[in-house]
């Protein structure tokens, strides 16, 4: 029996098992036959969405749960240009995905000859949003695995992109090669963290701001704010890292009195956040919080260059925070003033949000207390908003949604399918609303297919009532905020998902609720409010 030779395609996806992906996602095609060869031959466990952008945001949501690279296959052009609003998303809230496609064969390229699936050029096409990198032979294969790889590891992660020309993937491999040794993440500078130390311990007034960089490491945030007692602000992305604690402040940094407490500290310890605009000044009022001597902690070394600060420290989060504490193991037992500080700030954060976003705030709560520590994932919708400017989770990185950064709709359905992909041990909720589940909602077919625990509930107020809303405020006739929703009991009865319809009342959702988490599969709620 004469044994096949290994191509570049299969050998791609060696080199993806040498590095610990398990997981793809991908709608198989013509250009990405030998890609499949290598997937089929690898044993890895390929999810099938039902289209490319929900191939990407389901690694989005594989990658947030496990802090691991999420992975799509998908085809050259239009299966490519289909995720670039996932990978923009994963740009945006920092996200490890890397997307693999094919592209037309290398004779061709940039000819406009007509050739299927053609585009002017790939590359360049997504070079705007990731890294972007062609294999053209076998001496480029490792190398550009260890790149974005690295990248993934040592950087602040997001989205990158390989293609394999049509011609190249066809070429024999004569060896893969192991991986590089291990990624070095760059080690707190002992003079900063001291000088971070002085300042720190001489602040009156501290507080702390977490951003999605420090969402695995709860424990150490929570030991350095109790020595500091410094009332911790968490953006959307770190919601889940203080659940109850007493300085906790789960609260937008957009809000007027999360600004006054942040405007009226002494030191503003930033750390593993970019001080984002959707997370810092979603009002749009052309200015960030006050931030008095700003020390800034992240791994990226260009973003400690975009906010004036005191002192800057490029380092992992972990290991920053653990160099903080150890600095920090002899300072004296603080006054609880900055207790008073946090608990002021979130009575008058949930005071100033209204009355409305305060019951959805609660609606979720509900749904937190009713499946705890579970991963809610969602769309832009209007229980996303609610929650984003005051909602307190309760699993570290078990809160995430597309209603911040650059906000795509369409999110939430192959996101929560990733998520339970990453974890089917756990409950996963996905919230959506009724327009934007009209993006997705074939999505749910793969939830079905791969038998997850996802319990699919549908914000249903029959239109976008929040952009519509936003329009009547500005004093502007709505227009297109009206698409009539489908029948969800008969979309749920076409996917052969049991249904379940609640009203907004919090024990009319909780008893639907109970009833779905009771089914083993996927399931769908729709909260009625129409």
């Amino acid at each position: 029996m004469i044994t096949r030779m290994s191509n570049l395609a299969e050998a791609l996806i060696e080199h993806l098992v040498n590095r610990g992906v398990e997981v793809v996602f991908g709608i198989p095609g013509v250009h990405t036959l030998e890609l499949y060869r290598g997937i089929q031959k690898s044993g890895v466990r390929h999810v099938t969405p039902r289209h490319e952008q929900g191939a990407a945001f389901m690694a989005d949501g594989y990658a947030r749960v496990t802090g691991k690279p999420g992975v799509a296959v998908v085809i050259t052009g239009p299966g490519m240009t289909n995720t670039l609003t996932a990978m923009a998303q994963a740009r945006a809230d920092s996200v490890p995905m890397l997307v693999i496609s094919s592209v037309n064969a290398t004779p061709s390229l940039g000819k406009g000859l007509g050739y299927l699936h053609e585009l002017p050029d790939q590359q360049a096409t997504i070079a705007t949003i990731a890294t972007s990198i062609r294999i053209e032979s076998e001496a480029d294969l490792a190398p550009a695995m260890d790149t974005v790889f690295k990248q993934f590891a040592s950087e602040r992660p997001g989205p990158a992109h390989i293609e394999l020309p049509l011609d190249t993937a066809l070429e024999l491999s004569t060896s893969v090669s192991a991986p590089t040794p291990a990624v070095v993440l760059p080690v707190p500078d002992a003079s900063s963290v001291r000088r971070a130390s002085e300042m720190l311990t001489s602040a009156s007034k501290p507080v702390i701001l977490a951003g999605g960089g420090v969402k695995r490491h709860n424990a150490m945030l929570q030991v350095l704010a109790s020595k500091l007692d410094a009332p911790v602000v968490l953006t959307t992305n770190a919601r889940g890292l203080m659940h109850k604690h007493e300085l906790s402040v789960p609260a937008s940094a957009s809000l007027a009195s999360v600004r006054n407490l942040i405007g009226d500290s002494d030191v503003v310890l930033a750390v593993g956040t970019e001080l984002g605009r959707t997370d810092y000044d979603m009002y749009d009022l052309g200015h960030m919080p006050v931030m008095n001597n700003l020390i800034r902690v992240d791994i990226c070394a260009s973003q400690l260059t975009r906010h004036a600060a005191r002192l800057t420290i490029h380092a992992d989060a972990k290991d920053a925070l653990t160099a903080l504490n150890e600095a920090l193991k002899s300072m004296p037992q603080q006054s609880k003033e900055g207790v008073g500080r946090a608990q002021s700030t979130v009575d008058a954060a949930l005071k100033e949000i209204g009355k409305t976003y305060r019951e959805q705030s609660e609606l979720v709560s509900v749904i937190r207390d009713t499946a705890p520590k579970s991963v809610i994932v969602g769309d832009s919708t209007q229980l996303m908003y609610a929650c984003n400017l005051y909602y307190d989770h309760d699993r570290p990185g078990g809160w995430f949604n597309a209603a911040t950064g650059y906000g795509a709709l369409g999110y939430g359905i192959p996101a929560a399918i990733g998520a339970a992909v990453a974890d089917p041990q756990c409950h996963v909720i996905c919230i959506t609303g009724d327009g934007g589940a009209q993006f997705s909602f074939p999505e749910m077919m793969a939830a079905v297919d791969e038998k997850l625990s996802i319990v699919f509930i549908v914000w249903n107020n029959s239109g976008y009532l929040e952009i519509e809303n936003f329009l009547k405020n500005a004093d502007v006739e709505p227009i297109g905020c009206d698409p009539t929703p489908p029948d969800f009991s008969l979309i749920a009865a076409a996917c052969k998902m049991p249904y379940f319809v609640c009203t907004d009342n919090p024990s009319s959702l909780e008893s639907a609720l109970k009833q779905a988490l009771a089914i083993a599969g996927p399931t769908l709620v729709e909260v009625d409010l129409v």
